[in-house]
């Protein structure tokens, strides 16, 4: 009878399972001048010795790996005996024949001699730099970007929404490229209700975040060395993903108002597209003002510029009404609009989607499909029952309300500082710019909080181009209230010490 799944998965790791012979790369020459159990005893040998069979292994008894490698059993008693002779393999009466538990592996005995690296022709092509924060340290409080809180979505409602994905059995056959019609339908919807957006589902492209897309689009539309025109700072994902395209980035200026397009190149340097966050610009927080939308619409026309909006985190505004976005205002087809489920719900699912007009929704359904066929049809299917019941916006209502209340305390928390740091961004999203006063670093201030457990961004890495602003960056989707009182409190005595020049 088979263990329950709850022993399997307990099982200690010091009593391995034995491992089935039909695993073991092991091949006997038949006419061969060496004896078949001399060829078994070198192959069992190589395979303990390079640690492929752990230490403590069990083996199968030697009458079934007789049968499965095709030898009469006594080549295999032969080989045990040659084996157990010399240390590989331990045994007692009435028990399985193992491998030696104190036995080490050669790699583990002696210090190993790295032959010289060998230049590879196909390891020349262009690596980009890491474009992402390091993983999340446990010990260290981080005011994290881009993090939003898992905690408050209703457990039933999570699993009510798997009941109804997995009521039959799993789909046996690939996905459409393009993404499941019943999610495609439910954005459509959305977009409608939220953005004010006039969308056919036929121009919806499920995809696996913002960066697939983005990488969709580059692959459908640049040629190396055509020009990508993006914000800075800006995105550091997608400035990497424009990068690896071998793309000519021209960074443009943000101020107050949003991406300056009074900056934006005419002629022959106009780039082919333009890559912006004008709802709550990444990472400055600012919005992108009506006229200055309207002017960004009217250049993209009289210039023949593909406009990419990523809406990354709109659904969450606080003292603000909302701004139309471009690609509700658009006439002229010259708008792909970029959303998420990243931050409604969870960046652990990685699906998103992209609207767009049909020809080159076409171009990018093709793309899609060479990459990766289609995103996880069960996803999809659990994302179009949340939108379809009204689930996901009525927990977007609650998620306002939660992130409003912790931005409010960091906002209290920051107050003793105010005559030395202004904070900004305020109106939307899961995030902060605090601005600090020339004499106090960032860089510094960030250095003096991360030997104290607390970790902050600055702005440096996310330029293209310049020199960054003397600000730091404060995620607080993901921390408690309590979280964000203890850091912002080390903070305040930071910047306190620095400002009376300690």
């Amino acid at each position: 009878m088979e263990a329950p799944l709850h022993e399997v998965l307990t099982r200690p790791l010091s009593e391995p399972r034995s491992i089935r012979s039909l695993e073991w790369p092991i091949t006997l020459e038949r006419g061969s001048a060496t004896p078949l159990h001399r060829q078994l005893a070198g192959a069992l040998r190589d395979l303990i010795s390079s640690g492929l069979l752990a230490a403590g292994s069990k083996l199968p008894s030697s009458r079934s790996l007789a049968v499965s490698l095709g030898v009469g059993r006594n080549v295999v008693v032969l080989a045990f005996e040659d084996l157990l002779a010399e240390g590989y393999l331990s045994t007692t009466p009435g028990t399985a024949t193992r491998v030696n538990p104190n036995f080490r592996p050669l790699e583990e005995r002696a210090p190993s001699h790295t032959p010289p690296r060998r230049s590879r022709r196909w390891l020349e092509g262009h690596i980009p730099s890491n474009p992402s924060d390091s993983p999340a340290q446990p010990e260290l409080l981080e005011f994290r970007l881009g993090k939003p809180d898992t905690s408050t979505l209703p457990l039933e409602v999570w699993r009510r929404g798997w009941r109804r994905v997995t009521h039959g059995p799993l789909e046996g056959d690939y996905g459409d490229p393009q993404g499941l019609s019943e999610l495609r339908e439910a954005i459509a919807l959305y977009l409608g209700r939220s953005r004010g957006m006039r969308v056919n589902s036929e121009n919806v492209l499920i995809v696996s975040g913002c960066v697939q897309a983005l990488d969709l689009l580059a692959r459908a539309c640049l040629n190396p060395g055509d020009s990508v025109a993006l914000e800075n700072p800006g995105y550091r994902m997608a400035r990497a993903v424009f990068e690896t395209h071998t793309a000519k980035l021209l960074p443009i200026e943000v101020n107050g108002d949003g991406l300056c397009v009074d900056r934006l190149p005419t002629g022959v340097d106009v780039p082919i597209m333009l890559y912006c966050t004008p709802s709550h610009q990444y990472p400055l927080g600012v919005r992108l003002s009506v006229s200055r939308r309207h002017a960004l619409l009217e250049w993209a026309r009289e210039n023949d510029v593909l406009l990419l909006e990523d809406d990354y985190d709109s659904e969450f505004r606080y003292d603000a009404s909302p701004l139309p976005a471009l690609a509700s205002l658009d006439r002229g087809g010259n708008v792909v609009y970029l959303g998420t489920f990243s931050k409604t719900l969870s960046p652990a699912l990685r699906v998103g989607y992209l609207v767009a007009a049909p020809e080159l929704l076409e171009r990018l359904v093709r793309f899609k499909h060479l990459s990766d066929f289609h995103s996880p049809v069960p996803v999809q299917q659990f994302l179009a029952d949340l939108l379809g019941s009204g689930e996901l916006e009525r927990h977007i209502w609650r998620m306002r309300r939660v992130y409003a209340h912790k931005r409010a305390v960091l906002e209290r928390a920051l107050n003793s500082i105010s005559s030395v740091a202004t904070l900004s961004g305020l109106e939307a999203g899961l995030h902060v710019v605090l601005d600090l006063n020339p004499q106090i670093s960032a860089l510094e201030v960030a250095q003096k909080l991360l030997e104290r457990g607390v970790k902050v961004s600055t702005l440096g890495s996310y330029m293209v181009t310049g020199t960054a602003p003397n600000a730091l960056l404060l995620g607080y989707g993901a921390l408690t209230e309590a979280e964000i009182e203890r850091g912002v409190g080390v903070l305040c005595e930071v910047i306190s010490g620095m400002a009376r020049g300690e």
